[in-house]
């Protein structure tokens, strides 16, 4: 590993990889990516437990496929025993490491880099952007957020199973990026099945990660959960995720709206964005619309939530001390304001009660 002058202003950080050369290339693109000092290496996740133990690092980076523990085994203890930002490598095209990877972004790993060619990448400088953007997001970690416990998987509300779906005439926007996945899975399973709105959600993730997220929430929930198909009419009692790398639009008005999926260019860098799609939300539902922001870095939906309210509807924030990073949720209270500012164990019962008495008013204003 490369020796670095000590440096009191870096962040410290633990690299965690089965491979001695991907230590060696990881701690490398880590110094060379900012204020990022390695004060040490690990080879499995039992040693990254005793490494974390006595080096206190302020971030980890942490292989997921490992001999001994492997690393959602190691997350798991870390965030139970000696929380802090994990930043978690993933081999890219594996479907068990993409699973892996979703799953130990539900426990609290804070983001993943995927490793270009395999769990021995020697053109790992390839991610070196997408590196950088991780170690300054857990730079920027709200820890209230990360020492808390990480959401246990809560049992859908005993109700009878809901009717045929029928068009919707209301509708939940919602935008999540850092954090959102372990967010989701703490929201969407506690919403009933009779909700009587459907729900939209872009999450800034691959393709290879949306359908996948998409499954994992429909298998907790009571509510049918799916990647979002271009051309569909939006129906009430279900929740559509938008595919990775594409930006997803409602078209029409209540009672008669379609998904449009399309290849546009990303907006603030990512596609899918919010934006985008909450400005459609805006046009064909108006008042009969609930736009939410959730954990993240930057300012999408910040816009996309103004028009919202400006067009009728309603605006759900996530607050601070909830969120893993509250960038979003802060450049959307500022730009927009909120009908309500929620912790994330409150924001299911909010959107019911929002359905159930705000929209409802204005539909029949």
């Amino acid at each position: 590993m490369i020796q670095l002058a000590p440096n009191s202003d870096a962040t410290t950080v633990l690299v965690v990889d089965d491979s001695a050369f991907m230590r060696k290339l990881i701690a490398e693109l880590v110094e060379a990516s900012g204020p990022f000092r390695v004060i040490g290496t690990a080879s499995d996740g039992i040693e990254a437990l005793q490494k974390v133990r006595i080096l206190k690092p302020q971030i980890v980076t942490l292989d997921i496929e490992m001999p001994r523990l492997n690393g959602l085994q190691a997350l798991e203890q870390i965030m139970a025993e000696m929380p802090r930002p994990v930043v978690m490598l993933s081999a890219a095209g594996s479907d068990l490491g993409n699973e892996m990877t979703l799953r130990a972004l539900e426990r609290g790993a804070l983001e993943f880099v995927r490793k270009p060619s395999g769990p021995v990448s020697i053109d790992l400088s390839k991610v070196r952007e997408q590196l950088r953007s991780a170690l300054e997001a857990a730079r920027a970690v709200n820890m209230q957020s990360v020492t808390s416990a990480p959401p246990s998987t809560p049992l859908p509300p005993t109700v009878p199973e809901a009717p045929s779906p029928d068009a919707a005439t209301r509708v939940i926007a919602i935008a999540s990026s850092t954090g959102g996945p372990r967010a989701l899975a703490e929201i969407i399973p506690r919403l009933p099945a009779q909700l009587g709105a459907a729900v939209i959600i872009v999450q800034h993730m691959p393709h290879e990660f949306t359908k996948l997220l998409a499954s994992r929430l429909d298998a907790m929930s009571q509510l049918w959960v799916g990647e979002a198909i271009s051309g569909k009419t939006l129906r009430e009692n279900r929740v559509y995720v938008a595919p990775g790398g594409q930006h997803m639009r409602l078209r029409g008005s209540p009672g008669s709206a379609t998904i449009e999926l399309d290849n546009t260019p990303p907006m603030w860098g990512v596609r899918p964005a919010a934006d985008p799609l909450f400005f459609s939300v805006a046009e064909s539902f108006g008042s009969s619309a609930i736009g939410i922001v959730l954990t993240g870095m930057g300012r999408d939906g910040a816009e996309g939530l103004k028009r919202i309210r400006d067009a009728g509807g309603a605006a759900i924030v996530q607050d601070r001390e909830s969120s893993v990073i509250y960038g979003m949720p802060q450049a959307a209270l500022a730009a927009a304001g909120a009908d309500s500012v929620a912790t994330i164990e409150e924001m299911a019962p909010t959107i019911v009660k929002m359905l159930s008495t705000k929209l409802r008013k204005k539909q029949h204003a």
